[in-house]
């Protein structure tokens, strides 16, 4: 699964980055974004490629309320196609979540208590996740919201050893089809090499998403039942 987030970077420079227009607000580096949060995602719109804020957790189209979005901010690579929730967005609305990198977390033998651990890549720049959207109307209040969801798969040999799912890590190469109009790009949803990435661990302040700083991502020493 994917359950957090860093976007450390403005949407200005994530549009120099993603050959995109930047037509989100701006705001200050984010290091721990949570589900049902507003985060910066990269849409097709007609002819250009844009910088724009979704909120994380999908909401399907024909829902009747917003509570599915704090359980539906992932979505799995095997059964995308056949998701009732999923299909359609695959099919016509795909986006990239620009990402500085993401968490996982480890279940520790004997211990309630799981080891998080954050995952990027080594030189360290950002990289696009798979995502999906949708549009949904409150129909309280008759406003539309647009909500998405990230991809998952099978983890790579790096993220196997503490989760065995990861988020869909699209190369550059494939930017343009993911936000094309191709309708099946299921070639796409599987696990990124792992050479290019890196992985340490980090504090449990993580998993209250209150706490959004640098030190969220800085490593930590692990004491020898934690490792």
């Amino acid at each position: 699964m994917c359950g957090r987030f860093t976007q450390e970077r403005p949407a200005s420079e994530l549009a120099e980055i993603f050959a995109a227009e930047p037509l989100a607000d701006e705001h200050g580096a984010r290091y721990n974004v949570a589900p049902t949060d507003e985060a910066f995602v990269i849409v097709q719109r007609e002819d250009r490629r844009a910088v724009t804020a979704y909120r994380w957790g999908l909401v399907p189209h024909w829902a009747t309320d917003a509570k599915s979005a704090s359980r539906m901010f992932n979505a799995r690579a095997e059964t995308i196609t056949a998701s009732p929730a999923f299909r359609e967005a695959f099919r016509r609305r795909r986006c990239i979540v620009p990402v500085d990198g993401f968490f996982e977390w480890k279940a520790i033998k004997g211990q309630k208590a799981k080891q998080p651990y954050a995952i990027a890549m080594k030189d360290g720049a950002p990289f696009g996740i798979a995502g999906i959207w949708e549009n949904w109307k409150d129909p309280s209040s008759g406003e539309w919201i647009r909500t998405f969801a990230v991809i998952t798969t099978a983890g790579n040999e790096l993220v196997a050893g503490i989760h065995d799912r990861m988020p869909v890590i699209l190369a550059p190469a494939d930017y343009g089809r993911w936000l094309g109009d191709e309708p099946d790009l299921r070639e796409l949803l599987r696990p990124f090499p792992a050479a290019p990435m890196r992985i340490w661990p980090i504090s449990t302040r993580v998993n209250k998403p209150e706490n959004d700083d640098a030190a969220i991502v800085e490593p930590i020493e692990l004491t020898p039942d934690a490792a």
